[in-house]
């Protein structure tokens, strides 16, 4: 079928995906822990250097693992410098410090309010504060090279730096970006195909420990194989899907310096910090693909300040029915929230902020004057800016 429908999520599906599955086999991993393949970048780094071809050997695997298999790697010892990650660690506290102070930052799209410290876009605010860590830091062949063998070259970095604090509670289980960050009903209105191929394959998703994270600090639980489950990004929230992850989750603990990468579709949540001391510390990145972009620059804010009036007077007409006019702020505004600035633009009532076509449907539903319209697009502009 074209189409998935939400109603139509069963446990049953998923654990036999998941119970059953049979892994593609993992030659270059060191270990295996519960299926997920550990991989050591110390081990690894000789054999990049002195065979080329080993590159792309390497990628293929790990490509299979994102795809076919568990669906998550671990990499021991991704950043191999001490020192290096300190100093990043430290440059990290200090905006989580900052940004309290400021009354800024925050917030989680999974877990409760108080929970954790969070910075949002940590990638610029670390480069502006400081560049030459800040390519010490990036320089790291194994992140290129994992973002790579998902995504190919030119890929886009972004990243969030996450703190969860000793009592932290766990995030339920839930999918990532792009249609993780939808309800249910949002994520059937997409093909089925977007589902299970397009967005999985747009973004990975990462993490670098800063700290040594033993299980009672709360790593993060995976379910390996729930990226093959077709209607997971409708399921997370349903008691019988969350208990089932509960119960065949697997979570992986690291040591300061290592790296987990993973497919955004598989089932995953942050644990639960039952330690009495540990700053759980993560960088967290959202690596993307350098396609999800249009050929053209549009400037679609001010093609919907010139469209709003023009809307007006072709309904208050008769030239167009309202829900023509919705088509036509299709084809205007931006219609997806992302990307925004989440510090100055979180979400509220949702997992997403409200996008241009939103805003400019609320509108014409209100009776808003051209003028009102204008100065709350404006403002909604800035907030977006980085």
């Amino acid at each position: 079928m074209s189409f998935l429908n939400p109603d139509d999520c069963r446990v049953d599906d998923l654990s036999r995906l998941v119970l059953d599955a049979t892994p593609p086999p993992t030659p270059l991993a060191a270990e295996q822990l519960r299926g997920v393949p550990i991989y050591d970048c110390a081990a690894l780094r000789p054999r990049l250097a002195a065979d080329p071809a080993f590159r792309h050997r390497l990628q293929a695997e790990w490509a299979e693992v994102f795809a076919d298999g568990a669906g998550v790697l671990a990499l021991r010892g991704a950043y191999a410098d001490a020192g290096l990650l300190d100093a990043a660690t430290a440059l990290f506290r200090a905006l989580i410090e900052a940004e309290r102070k400021a009354g800024t930052g925050g917030g989680d799209h999974f877990a409760k309010p108080g929970a954790n410290d969070r910075v949002w876009n940590a990638l610029q605010k670390m480069c502006l504060r400081d560049p030459a860590l800040f390519a010490a830091y990036y320089a790291n062949g194994i992140i290129d090279l994992v973002s790579e063998a998902w995504l190919g070259p030119h890929y886009q970095m972004t990243a969030q730096v996450n703190c969860v604090n000793p009592g932290g509670a766990a995030q339920m289980a839930h999918r990532d970006y792009h249609l993780g960050f939808m309800s249910p009903q949002q994520a059937a209105l997409f093909p089925a195909h977007v589902h299970t191929a397009l967005s999985p394959m747009l973004t990975l998703q990462g993490a670098v420990a800063h700290v040594d994270m033993p299980l009672v600090s709360g790593p993060t639980l995976y379910l390996p194989h729930s990226q093959k489950y077709p209607n997971g990004y409708m399921a997370p929230g349903r008691p019988d899907f969350q208990a089932f992850f509960d119960q065949h989750h697997v979570q992986l603990p690291l040591a300061k310096g290592d790296a987990v990468f993973f497919n955004p579709a598989l089932m995953h949540a942050a644990g639960h910090n039952r330690s009495a001391d540990i700053l759980r510390l993560a960088n967290l990145l959202q690596v993307s693909s350098a396609f999800g972009r249009a050929m053209e620059s549009v400037d679609r804010a001010r093609m919907s300040l010139a469209l709003y009036p023009a809307l007006q007077d072709s309904i208050a007409t008769g030239r167009l029915t309202r829900a023509q006019a919705t088509l036509a702020i299709k084809c205007c505004a931006e219609g997806y929230a992302f990307p925004t600035n989440l510090d100055r633009d979180p979400p509220i009532g949702g997992l997403a902020p409200q996008s241009q076509q939103g805003l400019m449907n609320q509108a014409l539903d209100e009776g808003w004057t051209p003028e009102r319209f204008e100065a709350e697009l404006h403002s909604r502009v800035s907030l977006r800016e980085a």
